[in-house]
């Protein structure tokens, strides 16, 4: 066939193609106006799953005892509809707040933020959830100290105040629903019998919204935020479909091999589906969903970075409420996206206080952005050499014994606490940040695994970890299973280096039974000599220095059936020095 042939082939697809898009109809035009869901007749902005083109707030009316929206990813039942109001309901904070759990105050009140359409809630209570290892009173306000790890203030003020500021820069600000009538009562009242799962929804369209769904157009925000108003995907398809099949057969009539690229595109697309399957399925549990103009917004288009790494880069953000945060930005994943599963599914697990918490995530095509509390005091690397003694306070034997301590707990709700075992693979100070009380949490699980059953023999295909701090079964498989175990070894070689101030490796020594200072500590502690630790003042620092020694030989023993566990870590580090036996000569 001559290029005439194809080049009259090829004018008459264009042609049916925009022949049949200006046939197509608008969006909007087979919507209904109202329409049957449960007991309530709603309409626009809701739609059904079935019509995505016919509304923008998703209500799925097929679930039981109630239709189902989700708002910033937090599902809510539909209870009934008021003129222009819809109650609502979260199950989830309603079993939290019949059991008085402090889990209630976890579930924050969080409407989206869109120039389409403004959302109100009426009534709620804003509270300050404050670290409770800081004594505060605040005039006005009431506390509530039932919650373990935090405290919490709140005055009748704050009361449906969409203006209201954290009381202190340490505190976040939650949204809690709250009965209708307590408004007017006394501040004697119990919190929890103030609170509740429902809440009246309304709801303002913009006009340029309204504009263009009277044009028969669709509501979309751009990257950026601002209101675009699109002609249609239908239009769209039916454009991309010509120029898909124009190029296809352009391809062939060139003869191109192109069916490797689209395989690779597949391949591409496979991963993307995976790990958007995984996030949709993780469960009522999972964090926030941000877009990525949000992580933008919140950051300040990356004005203030942290720090960065080979995973990315690290900034400072603001929520909309005030609280700070440190958004991860993460370069293109390799395979998969297997890290970014893994930090999703292993942190939003737990809830502890030396495990760092995971406020959200981005992704959002090729975008991807894990936001986790802001830890002021940054990481437990720049506090421990002591070549950065000049930049930075050194940290006494009490808190670098209470970081130790709390790093031990961290790890032992890792490996017993969770219902689903979690083992961490990469303990090492920079992946230990402390907030403004030098409180550690345990941060980074893109190399976490989860262990659904008891025993925690993982299977791996490579080494991972970090050079210095990686168990020797991860490398040498002949040693033993890779397990738990595993984490008590980097944990106890973290703990040598806060012991000496130093790597356990230093080149830089010149005495070379120096060079390797785990050893030279076991001999130390074998003769019953002193250990000439730089900083120890009096006996009772002299007793946590060596208790933290005892500990971490046992931790870095060769074979992993002689380390202890984390359990039993804790326990030595708390228990009487007497008790503690040195511990056998690890092959090093």
């Amino acid at each position: 066939m001559d290029l005439h042939s194809w080049l009259f082939i090829f004018i008459l697809l264009h042609l049916s193609c925009f022949d049949s898009i200006q046939g197509q109809n608008t969006p909007y035009s087979n919507c209904p106006e109202e329409f049957q869901c449960g007991t309530s007749i709603l309409g626009f902005p809701f739609y059904k799953p079935t019509q995505p083109d016919c509304g923008l707030c998703k209500v799925d009316c097929d679930t039981t005892p109630h239709p189902m929206i989700e708002l910033e990813g937090v599902k809510y039942q539909v209870l009934e509809r008021q003129n222009v109001f819809v109650t609502i309901k979260d199950p989830i904070l309603e079993t939290f707040l019949n059991e008085k759990s402090c889990r209630s105050f976890d579930r924050n009140l969080s409407l989206p933020i869109s120039p389409i359409i403004t959302y109100r809630v009426y009534p709620f209570l804003t509270l300050f959830k404050c670290n409770t290892s800081k004594k505060r009173f605040y005039e006005g306000f009431q506390s509530y100290n039932g919650c373990e790890t935090f405290t919490l203030y709140y005055n009748h003020s704050s009361v449906s105040s969409t203006e209201s500021r954290p009381v202190a820069t340490s505190c976040s600000m939650i949204r809690v629903p709250m009965k209708t009538g307590f408004e007017s009562k006394s501040n004697n009242s119990d919190l929890f019998d103030m609170l509740t799962a429902d809440v009246s929804l309304g709801w303002t369209v913009s006009s340029k919204c309204n504009q263009c769904y009277s044009r028969g157009g669709r509501c979309l925000v751009d990257s950026n935020n601002k209101f675009l108003c699109s002609a249609g995907e239908k239009s769209k398809v039916a454009v991309f479909a010509c120029i898909g099949i124009s190029i296809l057969l352009f391809c062939f009539r060139k003869k191109i091999f192109w069916s490797k690229y689209l395989r690779f595109w597949e391949s591409k697309a496979e991963d993307h589906r995976n790990i958007e399957a995984f996030l949709n399925n993780y469960g009522p549990y999972s964090p926030k969903r941000y877009s990525y103009s949000d992580i933008r917004r919140m950051t300040d288009r990356f004005r203030n970075k942290l720090g960065q790494g080979g995973f990315g880069d690290v900034y400072r953000g603001s929520l909309c409420n005030g609280g700070q945060v440190a958004v991860k930005v993460l370069n293109e994943l390799k395979g998969s996206g297997e890290d970014f599963i893994n930090e999703v599914a292993s942190i939003s697990r737990t809830s502890h206080v030396n495990i760092v918490s995971l406020v959200g995530f981005c992704f959002e095509g090729r975008k991807r952005a894990l936001v986790y509390e802001f830890m002021p005091n940054g990481s437990l690397e720049k506090f421990i050499y002591e070549e950065r003694s000049d930049r930075v306070r050194q940290l006494d034997w009490p808190a670098l014994y209470k970081i130790a301590l709390g790093i031990a707990r961290g790890l032992e709700y890792l490996h017993r606490g969770c219902n689903t075992r979690i083992l961490h693979f990469d303990i090492k100070p920079h992946n230990i940040l402390l907030d403004e009380d030098f409180c550690p949490k345990i941060s980074d699980f893109g190399l976490a695994k989860l262990c659904v059953k008891k025993e925690s023999i993982v299977s791996m295909l490579g080494a991972r970890g970090t050079i210095g701090y990686i168990a020797p079964e991860i490398v040498c498989r002949n040693l033993g299973g890779v397990s738990h175990k595993s984490d008590v070894y980097s944990y106890g070689m973290m703990v040598l280096e806060m012991v000496g101030g130093r790597k356990n490796v230093d080149e830089r020594v010149a005495n070379t039974s120096e060079f390797y200072f785990p050893d030279w500590l076991y001999q130390r502690i074998e003769l019953d000599e002193e250990l000439q630790l730089i900083g120890i003042m009096n006996e009772e620092e002299k007793e946590c220095a060596r208790k933290m020694v005892i500990a971490s030989l046992w931790c870095i023993q060769t074979s992993p059936s002689n380390r202890p566990s984390m359990t039993k870590v804790v326990e030595m580090l708390e228990g009487n020095l007497n008790t503690l036996q040195v511990p056998p000569t690890p092959y090093l």
